[in-house]
């Protein structure tokens, strides 16, 4: 996984737990590096994100406890070289964020292809999904889930749009997405590392919030096939 990289596993997955976990900058990690004795460039970094964020994330899907069976769907605007796309997101009713794709379109082609992706992503049909009243939406349901219960209410899917937050942080942190090839590369790893390592810190005491932090990161250092010193 690591062969023919100068530097050892434990820097290359902190990196890349740093750049994913919080609003920073590549340049901002190649300075805590520094700051540790350690010489990496911030272009190193970039590398390094590229090659295993998605690597990462991927195996945190495998890590996740379950996924329920009610989805909220939801779309945003991202403007990117002053083009307009949507980011096309699915969460589950515990906030895991099960998919993200940008399109150029709102309509029911682009959902369908979303709705497409979605499940084959899943391996499975939800029970119920919820939306917001775009028509577009349920017009592919009835092509791809026909038998899934359909909620369209503004107010219903304000889990959905919240999920956004961290996305937008980001987007202004990166001062916006550089094309819709990178936007998609970050996103498609953003949503579950982040995502593995923000537990619902207000519904846990303190004492169980420390403890499933100390999972996710043994859990992190399994996947990134870092050693702990004994």
């Amino acid at each position: 996984m690591y062969s023919r990289h100068r530097f050892p596993s434990e820097i290359i997955s902190y990196s890349v737990w740093l750049y994913y976990t919080f609003p920073l900058s590549y340049r901002d990690i190649e300075k805590m590096m520094l700051y540790r004795g350690i010489e990496v460039t911030y272009e190193t970094i970039r590398e390094w994100c590229q090659k295993f964020g998605q690597q990462y994330a991927n195996q945190l899907r495998c890590k996740r406890p379950y996924i329920t069976d009610k989805w909220h769907l939801d779309e945003m605007v991202v403007t990117i070289k002053k083009q307009q796309y949507y980011l096309w997101r699915a969460v589950d009713s515990e906030g895991n964020v099960l998919e993200v794709l940008l399109q150029r379109h709102r309509d029911t082609k682009a959902a369908h292809r979303f709705f497409r992706k979605l499940l084959k992503k899943q391996s499975f049909v939800p029970r119920v999904i919820v939306t917001d009243k775009l028509k577009s939406y349920e017009a592919a349901k009835k092509q791809v889930m026909q038998n899934v219960e359909h909620r369209q209410h503004k107010g219903l899917n304000n889990r959905a749009e919240n999920s956004h937050q961290p996305t937008r942080v980001r987007e202004r942190r990166m001062r916006r997405f550089k094309s819709p090839g990178q936007a998609q590369r970050f996103l498609s790893a953003f949503g579950p590392i982040r995502g593995h390592f923000h537990p619902k810190q207000h519904e846990l005491s303190a004492k169980r919030y420390r403890e499933q932090l100390r999972q996710r990161f043994e859990d992190w250092r399994e996947i990134a096939c870092v050693k702990i010193a004994a």
